[in-house]
């Protein structure tokens, strides 16, 4: 299965796909309200009128970024089981969260008030299409490191977002879910609150664990704008990839096979139902195609598509997402 090279595991959260019901909207929830950068304005690679952003650190870490697509007249989705549920970001301190709890109430932003989970102080919020987030502190966290908040957006950097933390998944059949986070992904499972599960790999801490809520009351969730598409986790490179691929057909599971997404290398399966992995390498990342001023501002295509620019740009409305030329003000909140 790959030789030594599996001995390697993986090395945290990637990024996570969700899908939203306008583009529009997700930049400016994300740019003025979360201060997240956006690094990548591309499309949909399988789906050419469809955009997608992703939003990351300061520089477009692997492990920071949170992307969207929004597929035309696609219907809501609905919340419910055999989903990712939700989404965390990891801020610097407990203080950090104190501030958004303010922020989120001065932007009449829906959130639940900063509650406690597995030891860290969290606080859960939903945007316009009610997609799932959660903040966690990384306070006395240990583990894979946070990435570099956006230096010029208008959070203070000691309060911004610096990453991805824990991926939630809503599972049924929690034993299944179990076994192939333990047996196939190499996950551990550190702690338990209720009917939830906190799974960890690699290095550990907010970046490299998996929140599974075993819940077989709910109805099914559906896929649509306000819920999450897939969640990837992060490898080193494409030998790494190869050998991740073998793994998983071991077990019995169908895969994508090697994807080139120019911006890294990938791989997918669906590991239960509705629930769809992906493994993506770190590399090479944001920066190749832009200078690091002006990420974000152009619709970046990757060569394969280069030739298509013109079809593409018809296809998709224009967004101005140009932020080189505005000064952000750093926002405290009183």
């Amino acid at each position: 299965m790959g030789g030594y090279r599996m001995n390697n595991e993986l090395k945290g959260v990637h990024h996570v796909t969700a899908i939203t019901s306008s583009a529009e909207k997700n930049y400016e929830f994300f740019t003025y309200v979360l201060g997240m950068r956006l690094v990548k304005k591309t499309v949909n690679q399988d789906d050419i009128q469809t955009y997608h952003l992703f939003f990351a650190d300061d520089v477009g870490s692997p492990g920071t970024d949170m992307t969207f697509f929004d597929f035309p007249g696609i219907p809501k989705g609905t919340h419910g089981t055999n989903e990712i549920s939700k989404t965390s970001f990891r801020v610097p301190s407990d203080e950090a969260i104190d501030y958004w709890e303010k922020r989120f109430e001065r932007l009449e932003v829906k959130h639940t008030g900063v509650k406690e989970q597995f030891g860290k102080k969290t606080l859960s919020f939903v945007d316009f299409d009610d997609q799932q987030y959660l903040l966690v502190s990384d306070e006395g966290n240990k583990g894979v490191e946070a990435g570099t908040p956006w230096e010029k957006g208008p959070i203070p950097v000691e309060y911004a977002i610096t990453g991805l933390g824990p991926l939630f998944v809503r599972i049924a059949q929690f034993d299944y879910f179990k076994e192939m986070l333990e047996k196939v992904l190499k996950f551990k499972e550190i702690d338990q609150e209720n009917s939830f599960h906190l799974f960890e790999v690699g290095e550990g801490g907010n970046g490299a664990q998996v929140i599974v809520e075993h819940n077989a009351v709910l109805p099914q969730g559906q896929q649509g704008f306000g819920t999450v598409h897939h969640a990837a986790f992060r490898i080193e490179d494409r030998a790494e990839l190869d050998a991740w691929d073998e793994r998983l057909r071991s077990f019995g599971f169908q895969t994508s096979g090697y994807v080139d997404r120019f911006f890294f290398k990938s791989l997918y399966a669906r590991v239960a139902p509705q629930i769809l992995f992906e493994f993506a390498t770190d590399g090479p990342g944001f920066m190749g195609d832009e200078p690091y001023e002006t990420l974000g501002e152009k619709l970046s295509l990757p060569p394969f598509l280069e030739g298509k620019r013109e079809q593409i740009e018809q296809m998709v409305r224009p967004i101005d997402t140009v932020r080189s030329t505005k000064k952000f003000k750093k926002e405290y909140e009183k």
